[in-house]
């Protein structure tokens, strides 16, 4: 497939996920993160603000609809595909030294027919910013490998910085690029020159406001996320080593998982810089998550950020099947894409994960409100909740409601207050056995009927609803660790 070909596939693929972003419904973790989005900050509980950013200017243009929460993830995509077909074809030469833009094209269409970047493009996460500014750093450091400009430096730190400020675990790449410049021969002969410390002053002009962030506010992001390192269960290491591995396979689609093996393996018999950068920024992250899971379980969608080079390094790879693997990938995205948006298989919520994440909530927000109407004569319209993705569905979802958020984690956001005394149902999982805190909450009444979240009559969640009223300490006029969260209004 050559360039025009290849432009036309992504632009089509790019309206096609456009569309899809516009029709499935919010997950709770980015209900949640549409919530930072509406309290700009510099840092937050569980990442840094980029996931946020790329969401505010996405309902600034778009609004606040699943589309504009979305749209940048799409368009990321897109963008980071065509940076990461560049640097392939310019890498993966022809024999007569011309740009191979075949071989570029089969790097992104690998990339693309991964589960994880197929969904991911669609569903806004830390990691759609995250993957596009790592596919930003292979671009520039892809270029200065094979002759560029030295001032492609700068672009790596500012990929690097950008990163970071996307998710934490950024800085596992670039220790990779840090190890390549000491280890290998093509990596000390930048250390004799001011660029590449150009670079690491630009990226830490980046990082400074989340690190500011972090320091005023007890290095709370910083000690959630590197406090994992000391985890250390080797008795279930096993099954944490299994979960990894089994995680990778399905992200990475199955066959596309064997060609990114592959292309390690052939990476290494390599003997150019750019091959050694790719293997030193693959390698050491998955050191550190082969690590991790020797004491704790890692998140599947954790080692996604070494799928750009792992494609970069699969086109080293060139079976006759790589078509094959392409087309699985895709196949595989979709069918996932239809179960979410129209549910044409009626599979139990064990086994759909697109049921446990999407299912039902704007139904559920529809009968909150009917049964608050109907059986909470008295009691202000206030839902509260102490579950933050719950909270983050029902501010989206619900209409012309008050919606309050409990949970110390609330402390750090920019939200109204509640004031003591406020009354309000409790909306909580059904699971949830034990009673609702009382430091926090006066019960006022019984639960009501369990109500369930479920799509095309199959079951997602149980909820129950009950009078409550906010505690709060002593001469406090309004709960600290609560907020008032923004709803959309009718």
């Amino acid at each position: 497939m050559g360039r025009g070909g290849w432009l036309t596939v992504l632009a089509l693929l790019t309206l096609f996920r456009l569309a899809v972003a516009a029709s499935v419904p919010l997950t709770p973790d980015e209900a949640y993160y549409r919530l930072w989005a509406l309290a700009p900050a510099a840092g937050y509980f569980d990442h840094p603000p980029m996931v946020a950013l790329w969401i505010r200017f996405g309902l600034l243009v778009v609004g606040d609809t699943p589309l504009g929460l979305r749209v940048m993830g799409p368009l990321s995509a897109a963008l980071g595909s065509v940076l990461l077909a560049h640097v392939g074809a310019l890498w993966l030469r022809r024999p007569d030294g011309q740009p191979d833009w075949r071989a570029g094209t089969r790097v992104a269409l690998l990339l693309n027919a991964t589960l994880a970047i197929g969904l991911g493009a669609i569903i806004m996460t830390p990691d759609t910013p995250l993957i596009f500014f790592v596919a930003l750093l292979l671009w520039s450091l892809g270029g200065l490998c094979m002759g560029g400009a030295s001032w492609l430096w700068l672009v790596a730190g500012l990929a690097a910085g950008l990163g970071f400020d996307s998710k934490y675990s950024m800085v596992l790449p670039v220790a990779g690029v840090g190890l390549w410049l000491v280890g290998s021969p093509a990596g000390r002969v930048w250390l004799r020159k001011p660029w590449p410390w150009l670079g690491a002053i630009v990226g830490c002009v980046c990082v400074l406001p989340v690190i500011w962030w972090n320091a005023q506010h007890a290095w709370g992001g910083l000690t959630r996320q590197g406090g994992r390192v000391l985890d250390w269960q080797p008795a279930r290491a096993p099954v944490f080593l299994s979960e990894l591995l089994g995680g990778q396979v399905g992200l990475a689609s199955g066959l596309v998982f064997v060609l990114f093996v592959g292309g390690c393996v052939h990476l290494w018999r390599r003997r150019d810089g750019f091959s050694a950068l790719l293997l030193c920024m693959i390698l050491c992250p998955l050191a550190v998550f082969f690590q991790h899971a020797l004491g704790a379980r890692v998140q599947a969608n954790w080692p996604v950020l070494v799928y750009p080079a792992c494609a970069l390094a699969a086109g080293v790879w060139c079976p006759r099947w790589w078509k094959g693997a392409v087309w699985l990938g895709g196949v595989l995205t979709v069918v996932v894409m239809v179960q979410a948006t129209f549910a044409p298989l009626r599979l139990p919520v064990r086994t759909d994960v697109t049921l446990r994440q999407m299912g039902g909530w704007s139904t559920l927000a529809q009968a909150m409100q009917a049964h608050m109407a109907s059986e909470a004569a008295g009691v202000a319209p206030v839902l509260i909740t102490e579950n933050y993705g719950l909270a983050g569905e029902l501010a989206f979802y619900t209409r012309d409601i008050e919606v309050v958020a409990v949970e110390p984690r609330w402390r750090l956001f920019d939200f109204p207050r509640p004031a003591c005394g406020l009354r309000g149902m409790l909306l909580r999982s059904a699971q949830d056995k034990g009673a609702p805190n009382p430091s926090v909450f006066e019960v006022l009444g019984d639960p009501g009927q369990p109500v369930a979240r479920a799509r095309r009559g199959m079951v997602a969640e149980w909820y129950v609803l009950q009078p409550v009223s906010l505690r709060c300490k002593p001469g406090a006029a309004s709960l600290g660790e609560a907020a008032s969260l923004p709803v959309r209004r009718s």
